[in-house]
């Protein structure tokens, strides 16, 4: 091969390696507030990097860069322990009587509160966009976040490990597993008729995420209230959700 070819092909590599990019992640600092934050130190801190990483933030990088496979895995685990504590809790409950439970606490809002109470948006990384109009607080980011952190502790550590971050996070809601709560939609449709008002009118706002977990958002309108927003992994979680965030306004709870 000739000087001019050798020399060719050297500035086509290092062009290449100009315009390659790296993987999302957490300045040193944040990791460790992170690691502080939920409890747990990562052998593998990639992990956390992913889980903390918002699809935002690597447009036009790889798609497997961002939290959302580790969400996919994290809400199959969250789904696993309830379920295996709710056998465990109630044993003479039927399916139907567990159901409830299950749902309650494995919920988008549920996760969703409990990367709040841990801060998560401190650590989420998402494009500048994103974090200036206050996306990192919103619910379906945090919700998301939240199940991305359970599936990368699971992958770091093993099933125990994942076992133990849901029963210290979790706590509060598992011991209130006790009460199965009704219906937020019929509760809000019984308040709204009571005082001779409309049933409740529920909208499509928005769809949002990858086709294995979409986000939905859900508007509620009620007579003489402003319309409240939820959202939820699908149509009818969203819709409680929202009939939650009225009857939160209305002051029944």
């Amino acid at each position: 091969m000739s000087g001019g070819a050798s020399s060719q092909s050297g500035k086509r590599r290092k062009n290449r390696s100009r315009g390659a990019r790296v993987a999302p992640a957490l300045e040193p600092a944040l990791r460790d507030a992170c690691e502080a934050a939920i409890g747990y130190r990562f052998k593998d801190q990639a992990l956390l990097d992913r889980a903390m990483t918002h699809r935002s933030a690597v447009t036009g990088g790889q798609p497997e860069w961002s939290n959302e496979r580790l969400e996919f895995l994290g809400d199959r685990v969250l789904g696993l322990v309830v379920a295996g504590f709710l056998i465990e809790r109630f044993p003479k409950d039927r399916e139907g009587q567990l159901a409830p439970r299950l749902n309650a606490l494995v919920s988008r809002e549920t996760c969703a509160e409990i990367g709040a109470t841990l801060e998560l948006d401190r650590f989420l990384i998402v494009d500048r966009a994103e974090r200036a109009a206050g996306g990192a607080r919103r619910p379906s980011l945090l919700s998301n976040a939240t199940e991305a952190l359970l599936g990368a502790i699971y992958l770091d550590g093993d099933l125990r490990a994942a076992t133990k971050f849901i029963r210290q996070h979790w706590k509060k809601s598992l011991q209130g597993a006790e009460e199965v709560k009704r219906d937020p939609k019929s509760v809000l449709q019984e308040w709204a008729q009571a005082r001779g008002g409309s049933t409740p009118d529920y909208q499509l706002v928005d769809q949002d995420g990858p086709d294995h977990a979409p986000t939905f958002t859900v508007s509620v309108s009620i007579d003489g209230q402003s319309p409240e927003t939820g959202d939820g992994s699908s149509k009818q979680d969203a819709e409680r959700a929202a009939a939650v965030a009225m009857l939160r306004k209305v002051g029944h709870e």
